[in-house]
C-alpha cells in the first residue's frame, strides 16, 4: 500500500519504509499521496520518475548476491537496503560493494556462548578460498574454535528470538548435524555487510558447484528463512514416555527440536521427504495416544515411523500442518535423496 512518496526521489514507498526515509532528510523527502499538499513541480517530477526509473538508476550495478528484503523482513535489513541504496549509492558505484563483494572479510562479532549465554567479543573470519567461515576464541589463537564450510553455511536474522535488532543466526553441519550461532554487531551496517558477504560466498562456492545454473537459480540457495519455528509438545519412537516441550525450527526439510529456542545443538532432526515417498501430515493423535497437555495433535508418517506432537492452540495446529504440507507436496531434488540416505534421527 504505497500511500507514501520520497518527491526528492520521485518514488513510492509504503508506511513502514516511510519511517526510514524519514530518517535520512538530506536525501529523502517523504510526503502523503493522501493527506499532504503537493505543488505542480512535485507531481511533475513524480510524473517523470517514479519507481521504475529509480530502480534502473540506484539498482545498476547491484550485484546477484545482494539481499533485497521485503516487507515480511526485519526493519534491520529494510533501513540498510534503504541506505545502501539512496544514501550510499553502494549500487551506483561498485567500489563502494568491496567490505562484501572481496571475497574476503575479518572482524569482530559478539558472539552467544554455548554454555552461559552470554555474549562475548570473538573475531571472525570469511574466507571465499578457503571455503570456509572461522572463529577464534582468542584474539591471537592459532586454531580457530569452528571452521563451517561455506558449502553448508546459512544466515538468517532474528531479532526476536537472540533479543538484539542486529541479531543473526548462522547455522551449519557438523557430523551431519546443525549447529547454530547467535551473533550481533552494534552497527547495523556492519552486520548486513557480513550478511552479504556470506551469501556473496556462497553465491562463488555454487557458481563453480553448478557451472551451468543461472543466476535465477542460485540467487535462492545462498540463504534459507525457516519456513516455521515455535512451540508443540513431543513424545519419543515408543511413543510411552511424557510429552516434553520443545522449541522447533522448520528449515527446508530438517525438522529440528531443541530445548531451548538459543540451544547450539539440536535434540533431534526429522527428515521431511515427499508424498511421492510416503510421507504425510495427519491431523490429531492415534486414539491410544496419552501424556499430552496441549489437545491439537499432528501425526507425521514417514516410511520408518509416525511422529506425534501436540500444539497449544488450533491456529498454531493449523500452521504447523499447513507448512508440513508444503513441503510433503514438493517433489524431492536428485540431492534430498542423498539428505535423507544420511540422516541421523536422534531418539
Amino acid at each position: 500500500d504505497p500511500d507514501w512518496a520520497s518527491h526528492s526521489l520521485g518514488i513510492f514507498i509504503c508506511l513502514n519504509c516511510s519511517g526510514i526515509h524519514r530518517n535520512i532528510p538530506q536525501v529523502s523527502k517523504v510526503k502523503s499521496v493522501r493527506l499532504d499538499d503537493w505543488d505542480d513541480a512535485q507531481v511533475e517530477f513524480m510524473a517523470t520518475n517514479g519507481n521504475n526509473v529509480a530502480k534502473a538508476k540506484y539498482e545498476s550495478k547491484m550485484p546477484p548476491f545482494y539481499y533485497k528484503p521485503t516487507f515480511l523482513d526485519c526493519q534491520l535489513l529494510r533501513e540498510q537496503w534503504i541506505r545502501a541504496k539512496y544514501e550510499r549509492k553502494e549500487f551506483i558505484h561498485s567500489e563502494k560493494q568491496e567490505p562484501y563483494s572481496a571475497g574476503y572479510r575479518e572482524g569482530f562479532l559478539w558472539k552467544r556462548g554455548r554454555d552461559n549465554g552470554q555474549f562475548l567479543s570473538r573475531k571472525f573470519v570469511l574466507s571465499e578460498r578457503e571455503g570456509a567461515l572461522k572463529y577464534f576464541n582468542k584474539n591471537d589463537a592459532k586454531e580457530p574454535k569452528a571452521i563451517m564450510k561455506i558449502e553448508h553455511l546459512n544466515a538468517t536474522f532474528q531479532p526476536a528470538k537472540i533479543g538484539n535488532p542486529h541479531g543473526l543466526q548462522i547455522t551449519y553441519l557438523k557430523d551431519n548435524s546443525t549447529r547454530n550461532i547467535f551473533v550481533y554487531h552494534e552497527d547495523g551496517k556492519e552486520i548486513v555487510d557480513w550478511f552479504n558477504a556470506i551469501r556473496a560466498a556462497r553465491f562463488h562456492y555454487l557458481q563453480v558447484a553448478f557451472p551451468g545454473a543461472s543466476d535465477a537459480d542460485l540467487v535462492p540457495k545462498l540463504s534459507r528463512n525457516y519456513l516455521k519455528e515455535g512451540y508443540m509438545e513431543k513424545t519419543g519412537p515408543k511413543q510411552t514416555e511424557g510429552f516434553k516441550k520443545r522449541w522447533f525450527t522448520m528449515d527446508d526439510r530438517r525438522l529440528m527440536y531443541f530445548k531451548d529456542p538459543l540451544d547450539a545443538f539440536a535434540r533431534g532432526e526429522v527428515f521431511i521427504g515427499s508424498k511421492e515417498n510416503s510421507y504425510k501430515v495427519l491431523e490429531g493423535l492415534p486414539p491410544s495416544t496419552q501424556g499430552n497437555h496441549w489437545q491439537h495433535g499432528i501425526t507425521i508418517v514417514t516410511p520408518d515411523r509416525k511422529f506425534l506432537f501436540a500444539c497449544e492452540t488450533e491456529d498454531d495446529q493449523l500452521e504447523w500442518i499447513t507448512t508440513f504440507q508444503k513441503v510433503i507436496s514438493r517433489p524431492m531434488l536428485p540431492q534430498e535423496y542423498a539428505v535423507e540416505a544420511h540422516f541421523k534421527h536422534k531418539p
